[in-house]
């Protein structure tokens, strides 16, 4: 069942992208991995955070693939933080060291809403030009978890272990998302006792997006309709805090549908990314872009400029 361990897809990333470790803190022990693939000179590139069981590999379809079109791509695990604010300190050493003024973010589940409190903490010296939210949340009180939040620390790993697979989905599921799961299992197996305990702190801390601080941030949302560790009331939520937002609707894909159902979300991320053509913020190298494309983009600019002066 080890299908994507194995697939050609996966075996040329990891020969081909190499991973990097860097450390940012003062403490030698928190190292962040990251895998850097793209045109260097690109200096918006998208950012991709993963869930709670998740490594930097599990984005390796949308790394091949949004490399292959020009874009620069960041696909990073994060260190041991046990706080949010430890978390944002460190994420913003990482981005002055990799020499990134903005960035643009994409969050799968606990990614996103790292992405957002990042954003909201940054807002007014901003590092984060616009967000992708795939299966994410804005509240961490969904999962009824606040009051245990302190106590992850202290539990083995086995436990911490049957707590994440807890949400993974059971019953029948297509065989996409079966090999989507065996793939994530295989990744949380790779994590230790405290990188787990600290991601599922953060996961489960009381804390809460407020949107009024990041309302001028470019946002798509992508979601499943078919079963996932979201419930109805949490999409329900993030549909409220930002009307504005692009809305990506998948019939199934279950909580990791950037594994299982890679084709449509790489689309959804182009087409998110392709406001930003043409302009300093594009992730993405000029020379990759159609000249008719940046044409309609630049027409759209100027389109939006006139009417600014209008007002």
């Amino acid at each position: 069942m080890e299908e994507i361990k194995v697939s050609p897809d996966y075996n040329w990333f990891r020969s081909t992208v190499p991973l990097k470790r860097i450390i940012v803190d003062d403490d030698d022990s928190k190292v962040w991995s990251l895998y850097d693939a793209g045109p260097k000179s690109i200096r918006c590139p998208i950012i991709f955070l993963p869930p709670v069981s998740g490594t930097a590999e599990v984005f390796f379809q949308q790394v091949l693939a949004l490399t292959g079109w020009g874009y620069r791509v960041i696909s990073l695990q994060y260190p041991v933080y046990w706080d949010l604010m430890e978390f944002f300190d460190g994420f913003r050493k990482l981005l002055d060291h990799l020499q990134l003024d903005k960035v643009h973010l994409f969050g799968a589940s606990l990614g996103g809403f790292l992405a957002q409190k990042f954003a909201e903490c940054t807002h007014k010296s901003p590092r984060v030009h616009s967000l992708i939210l795939c299966n994410s949340f804005s509240d961490t009180s969904i999962f009824n978890q606040t009051w245990t939040a302190n106590s992850f620390w202290l539990m083995p790993a086995f436990m911490l272990k049957k707590i994440v697979l807890g949400n993974f989905a059971k019953g029948p599921v297509d065989p996409k998302m079966a090999d989507a799961i065996d793939f994530m299992v295989d990744r949380l197996e790779s994590l230790n006792q405290s990188e787990l305990a600290s991601r599922l702190t953060l996961n489960c801390q009381n804390s809460y997006v407020e949107p009024h601080k990041i309302k001028d941030i470019a946002v798509t949302i992508i979601d499943v309709f078919d079963q996932s560790a979201l419930s109805l009331e949490a999409k329900e939520e993030m549909y409220k805090l930002y009307p504005n937002a692009r809305r990506a609707h998948l019939k199934t894909g279950g909580n990791f549908p950037y594994l299982c159902r890679s084709a449509e979300v790489n689309l959804y991320i182009q087409i998110h990314l392709r406001q930003f053509h043409g302009t300093r913020y594009a992730a993405i190298s000029p020379d990759m872009v159609s000249a008719e494309e940046l044409e309609v983009q630049e027409s759209h600019l100027s389109g939006n400029r006139d009417s600014e002066d209008d007002q």
